[in-house]
C-alpha cells in the first residue's frame, strides 16, 4: 500500500475534479433546477467501464469488473429451477421485506450468516448490494455529516455517501484493513465524531486485505464511543480459501443496533439476479421498510424465488466449495504471471479470499500515472480499473485493481503479460 497522508483528508462533493452537473444545468433556454445534491453523484469508474469495453474491438483480458467469471455462474440450474418452480404468483408484487422463503433460508444458512442463530425479523430484502448502502445512508446520514471510509474503498459505496452530503473521512488501509488507531487519531484532530464508518472488512475491495480480529474489536469500541454506526459490506465473506475465519461484527457483538450489515448475491452467485440483503435490528426494520417503500415495492419476486431455492434445493454450498478452488487457483495464477512479467515494477497484495489484487507500481514504473497506463493496456489487450477510481481525494495514481475471479488461468497469464507489454510501452514515451 502507498505512504499515508499525515494529516486527515476528509473530500466533499466540492472537491469532484468534475462537477457532472455542468454539462446539463443549462439546456438551450431552459435553466434545470437542480437540487443540491446532484454535484455529489459523480457515478462510478468501474461501471463506466463496461460501456468502454464494450466499444472496443481487440481482444481484452478483463481484470477491471468484480464479476464471477461466465463459467461458474450456475445457469443450467437456473434454468431447469424457473421451468418448475415459479406460477402467476411469481410475477405480482411481493413484500417490501422480502419473500418469507428466501429470508429463512439466508437465516439458515451458515455459508451466509456465520456460526449463530440470526432472527428473521433482522433481515430485509434488497434489489442487490448496493441499495442496502444506498438505504443505510439515507437512514443515517444527514448533509454534512462526517463519514469515514477505507482509503483505498470501493467507490460506489464512498460516493453514496457523498450523494447524500457526507464529508469523507479518508482512514488508510493497511494488511490489518483500516487503521482503527489512525481513525481515533483523526477523529480527535478534526474535533468531530464520524454518524457512520463505512468498511468491507473481508477481502477488500480493492485491497483484498481482511481486517484483523483485533481492529474489529477496537471499531466496535469506538463505534459505541461515539454513537457511530458501522456499515459493514461484506459481499465476499463467504469466498474464503485460505486463511483461517475472523467472525463478523454481527458475531463479536450481537444484536449491535450501531451495526448496519449490507450483503450481496452477486459474487457468490449472480450480479443479474439484482438481489441482496441487510441485517439490522429489529426495531428499526419497519423504519427501514418504509424507506425502502419510497424506493421501490420489492426486490424482483422471480429473482428472489429463484435464490431461495438454490439456497435450499440447488447444492448452494457445493457451488461455493467450487468458487473457493477456482478463485484459488486464479489468485495463485495471477501472482505467478506477476512474478515472471512484473517483478520489480508491480508489489500485489495476496489476500485470502475474494476477488481482488491491488497492485502498486514500484522501481523504474513508480512514476507512471494508472490512468495513462489504462489508456495503453487497452491498446495492448488488458483491462484494469487505475487506483484513482478508489479514492474521494484522487488519491494512489501509481495503483490498480486487478481482478483475478473472472478470468481462466490461462486469460490470466495472457492479461498479465499484456499488462507487462504496456508497462514496457508506457516507460518508452517518458
Amino acid at each position: 500500500m502507498t505512504q499515508a497522508p499525515a494529516t486527515p483528508v476528509v473530500t466533499t462533493t466540492a472537491d469532484a475534479a468534475v462537477d457532472p452537473t455542468a454539462a446539463v444545468k443549462q439546456l438551450g433556454d431552459v435553466t434545470l433546477p437542480l437540487a443540491r445534491r446532484t454535484r455529489g453523484w459523480t457515478g462510478s469508474v468501474i461501471d463506466a467501464s463496461v460501456s468502454l469495453l464494450a466499444s472496443r474491438t481487440n481482444d481484452i483480458v478483463r481484470f477491471g469488473m468484480g464479476a464471477p467469471a461466465e463459467q461458474v455462474v450456475p445457469a443450467a440450474d437456473f434454468a431447469e429451477f424457473l421451468g418448475t418452480m415459479t406460477n402467476p404468483s411469481s410475477y405480482t408484487y411481493g413484500p417490501t421485506e422480502g419473500e418469507t422463503e428466501l429470508i429463512n433460508a439466508i437465516c439458515e444458512s451458515e455459508d451466509l450468516t456465520g456460526p449463530r442463530t440470526v432472527d428473521p425479523n433482522r433481515i430485509i430484502v434488497t434489489s442487490g448490494g448496493m441499495q442496502g448502502l444506498d438505504l443505510a445512508y439515507k437512514m443515517f446520514v444527514n448533509d454534512g455529516d462526517l463519514v469515514a471510509v477505507e482509503s483505498p474503498t470501493y467507490t460506489n459505496g464512498s460516493s453514496t455517501a457523498l450523494s447524500y452530503g457526507a464529508e469523507v473521512l479518508q482512514i488508510p488501509v493497511d494488511d490489518d484493513g483500516m487503521d482503527v488507531e489512525r481513525l481515533a487519531r483523526d477523529v480527535e484532530t478534526l474535533g468531530r465524531k464520524p454518524t457512520a464508518i463505512y468498511v468491507i472488512p473481508n477481502f477488500q475491495n480493492p485491497s483484498g486485505v481482511t481486517m484483523s480480529l483485533a481492529r474489529r474489536q477496537r471499531l466496535l469500541e469506538l463505534a459505541h464511543e461515539w454513537n457511530s454506526v458501522i456499515i459493514d459490506d461484506d459481499p465476499y465473506g463467504s469466498l474464503r480459501f485460505s486463511g483461517e475465519y475472523i467472525p463478523s461484527f454481527a458475531e463479536l457483538s450481537p444484536d449491535d443496533p450501531l451495526v448496519f450489515s449490507a450483503r450481496s448475491f452477486s459474487k457468490i452467485i449472480a450480479p443479474g439476479l439484482r438481489v441482496g440483503w441487510v441485517e439490522v435490528d429489529p426495531a428499526i426494520r419497519q423504519l427501514l421498510i418504509n424507506v425502502r417503500q419510497a424506493m421501490d415495492a420489492s426486490a424482483a419476486v422471480p429473482s428472489q424465488q429463484l435464490v431461495a431455492h438454490y439456497l435450499t434445493r440447488g447444492g448452494f454450498t457445493e457451488h461455493l466449495d467450487m468458487l473457493r478452488t477456482a478463485y484459488h487457483r486464479r489468485k495463485d495464477a495471477m501472482l505467478e504471471a506477476a512474478a515472471e512479467h512484473l517483478s520489480g515494477r508491480v508489489e500485489l497484495t495476496n489476500p485470502d479470499g475474494g476477488f481482488f489484487l491491488w497492485a502498486t507500481l514500484i522501481g523504474d514504473a513508480a512514476d507512471i500515472d494508472a490512468r495513462e497506463l489504462f489508456e495503453t493496456a487497452l491498446d495492448e489487450g488488458v483491462a484494469f480499473i487505475p487506483g484513482e477510481a478508489f479514492s474521494p481525494a484522487g488519491e494512489f495514481s501509481n495503483a490498480m485493481r486487478l481482478c483475478f475471479a473472472s478470468s481462466t488461468v490461462e486469460r490470466i497469464h495472457e492479461g498479465i503479460a499484456r499488462l507487462g507489454c504496456a508497462i514496457e510501452v508506457q516507460l518508452s514515451r517518458s
